[in-house]
């Protein structure tokens, strides 16, 4: 069935950012398993400490992420939304690999994550005001 929306390439960049999510979610559940750790129990090694703090800070940053992504998709297409949404995916995913390496390495993937954020409500309050 093909959907009938105009909307495609943002809802595949929606996906991709689920699984991202998932992605994150997944290496803390690993963690937990090779490090012992139960839950509610947060405390552990470095590396499961990163896991935990990838996972959490994507979720913060999805809540910024995902109105924005449809919000410039209904008011300014989904072609731009769409590249501002890959562009956040990959942020996030250098995010992930660059803390699970070293913490002090995860810069450059927050700000192109955060720049894709802020382009998307650039463009989204653009359209509104007729920019």
């Amino acid at each position: 069935m093909t959907p009938t929306h105009t909307f495609i390439w943002t809802a595949w960049a929606t996906l991709a950012a689920l699984a991202m999510y998932c992605w994150t979610f997944y290496n803390v559940g690993r963690a937990r398993g090779k490090f012992g750790i139960k839950a509610p129990l947060m405390d552990g090694p470095a590396e499961f400490s990163s896991m935990v703090r990838v996972h959490a800070n994507t979720v913060e940053q999805m809540i910024l992420f995902l109105p924005a992504l449809w919000l410039c998709a209904l008011l300014r297409g989904d072609h731009i939304a769409a590249i501002g949404g890959a562009v956040w995916v990959i942020g996030r995913i250098a995010y992930a690999v660059g803390y699970y390496r070293d913490p002090a390495k995860r810069g450059p993937g927050f700000v192109i994550s955060l720049l894709a954020s802020a382009g998307l409500m650039l463009a989204a309050a653009g359209s509104l005001l007729g920019i």
